[in-house]
């Protein structure tokens, strides 16, 4: 096969961002009148996601609870993650360097929930731990959700919900999303929440389309509404895109749970895990072809039935227990199916350029990308250079060159 040239782009996305995280952090707490008296045990929650500089973020938010006098410490903030277990849910947060030596402080893990009030004729669960302490508070990105789109997505009400639900809380919230509706659910759950667990603050953390942090802002609880709402809009603004639309191919070389809570950042690939909620299927992408799975996900697959071809490297790595357990929980079983493997990167994508129609291989119009998060410079075949040369988001970063191989098959590097 003839494959096409590609050439790498650079992509211009708004760059808001944080020059000073710990200090960032000590004023926004420092901005709001927090509840916490000297003395008082302070659960802070930290979840799963991929979120950037977070060991900071949270040991900056340990370290501003002490200055007042506080006891806090981290507790894991995600529903069936780590597959379920307070083990695998500690280890999650080491990966992301959460620990008791990063932290300074106790790590304490459950996965054993109590019954805080009623939504929606549902009982409202609360992490154990969590719930003996004086004080919760959350720390989470805010940013839009990868299976619905609403005025509040994922983010501190999330967390309130799924992830202070733990196991037993997510998999009721998500069977309720099938009769409800995403935004339903974890309004409803958020705030009675907020109303009957003693929740003293949300940092919420917004990231610009350089996986960097933007903004960091704090909110007591009966600000935390709204001020999630706001964030929201912030995130939508500054979020990395694919530059075009219609898509033969989009070759990924990385998917997993640190980038994206689906695998891949359904916003990015306009295709969801969820199919009880309309989403947008922009791009439009015929083919998703991906070559291999993070370490960071421990084998968690869940999104890979977006996919359309991939790796047996990559699927070798799955652990389809954990990755079951997620996506069960979910409600969403095909984010667990196995697309068309192949044995090496060149096999899937010649499967891919192959069915694409008409339109010769080398005319294909094909992005290669690290990642769902990294966006900032990508790969497009030439065909696309008519297009680039109308943008002023866009700069062409050296000359078209051949999609290459290596005797094993395995995709090489731009100009390798």
């Amino acid at each position: 096969m003839t494959f096409p040239r590609m050439v790498r782009v650079r992509q211009t996305f708004p760059r808001p961002r944080v020059e000073d995280i710990p200090a960032a952090v000590h004023q926004a707490l420092s901005a709001v009148s927090l509840p916490i008296k000297r003395g008082d045990r302070v659960a802070v929650g930290a979840g799963s996601r991929g979120i950037a500089s977070i060991a900071t973020i949270v040991r900056a938010t340990v370290d501003h609870l002490k200055v007042l006098g506080a006891r806090p410490f981290v507790f894991p903030a995600m529903g069936s993650h780590g597959g379920a277990t307070p083990e695998g849910q500690l280890s999650v947060l080491a990966h992301y360097g959460i620990t008791e030596a990063t932290m300074g402080c106790p790590l304490r893990a459950t996965m054993e929930v109590v019954r805080v009030g009623e939504a929606l004729g549902l009982p409202v669960w609360l992490d154990r731990l969590a719930a003996e302490a004086e004080w919760i508070g959350v720390v989470n990105r805010v940013k839009p959700h990868t299976d619905f789109k609403g005025t509040i997505e994922s983010g501190l009400f999330k967390m309130l919900t799924i992830g202070l639900g733990k196991q037993t809380g997510a998999a009721q919230y998500h069977r309720a999303n099938v009769q409800y509706g995403y935004e339903t659910v974890i309004t409803a759950v958020g705030r009675e929440m907020l109303a009957r667990a003693r929740v003293a603050f949300g940092l919420g953390i917004v990231e610009n389309g350089y996986d960097e942090t933007a903004r960091i802002e704090a909110f007591i609880a009966r600000d935390l509404e709204a001020g999630e709402r706001a964030l929201l809009k912030d995130a939508r603004a500054w979020m990395m895109r694919l530059p075009f639309s219609p898509i033969d191919v989009l070759i990924v070389e990385e998917v997993g749970k640190n980038i994206s809570g689906a695998g891949m950042d359904s916003n990015v690939i306009g295709r969801p895990t969820n199919p009880h909620e309309p989403f947008p299927a922009d791009p439009k992408i015929l083919w998703i072809v991906v070559l291999d799975l993070t370490e960071e996900s421990h084998g968690n697959a869940t999104g890979i039935g977006n996919a359309d071809f991939a790796t047996r490297r990559l699927v070798e790595k799955i652990d389809m227990k954990a990755t079951l357990i997620n996506c069960l929980t979910a409600c969403a079983p095909g984010g667990a199916k196995i697309p068309a493997t192949f044995d090496s990167d060149r096999e899937a994508v010649e499967a891919a350029l192959d069915t694409i129609g008409l339109t010769p291989p080398q005319r294909a119009r094909v992005i290669r990308i690290k990642n769902t998060l990294t966006l900032g410079e990508i790969e497009l075949s030439e065909v696309f250079l008519p297009e680039v040369e109308k943008r002023e988001d866009l700069a062409v970063v050296g000359e078209p060159r051949p999609l290459n191989f290596d005797a094993a098959g395995t995709l090489l590097p731009l100009g390798a």
